[in-house]
């Protein structure tokens, strides 16, 4: 309990936290209406993610998540957000040419800081 508020302090589970990645890559993974069952298959392909362990993610009706799955589905949230940076800075770099504008030069910059830390923390996972 909160000392200052006098309000509960809810702590999320693993399968919420698992819950909140499986749905964000979902939504970066969709290519358009009716792709689920392909995304689902593309995370199970690429990632070694069990496709009925995702889809209860997805749905909210796991109320548990092994330590193991937990692992690797956070590990492939972290490839997710890698290759979204990397798309970022692709097209930063197609404005770039376009338009020769140094506005984006400080868009890049933090782009780049991105990919660093994501970096970073990938390579402190690895080390564990």
């Amino acid at each position: 309990m909160c000392r200052e508020s006098k309000c509960q302090v809810h702590e999320m589970s693993s399968a919420e936290v698992a819950t909140g990645y499986v749905r964000r890559m979902i939504e970066f993974e969709t290519r358009g209406r009716g792709d689920l069952e392909n995304v689902l298959s593309r995370l199970e392909v690429k990632y070694a993610l069990p496709r009925w362990t995702v889809n209860n993610l997805r749905t909210g009706r796991a109320k548990s998540v092994e330590a193991g799955i937990f692992a690797r589905i956070r590990a492939a949230y972290l490839d997710v957000c890698v290759r979204q940076v990397e798309k970022l800075q692709h097209e930063i770099a197609i404005e770039k040419v376009l338009n020769e504008d140094d506005t984006f030069e400080d868009l890049e910059r933090e782009a780049a800081a991105l990919a660093a830390r994501i970096a970073a923390k990938k390579a402190a996972r690895a080390v564990k």
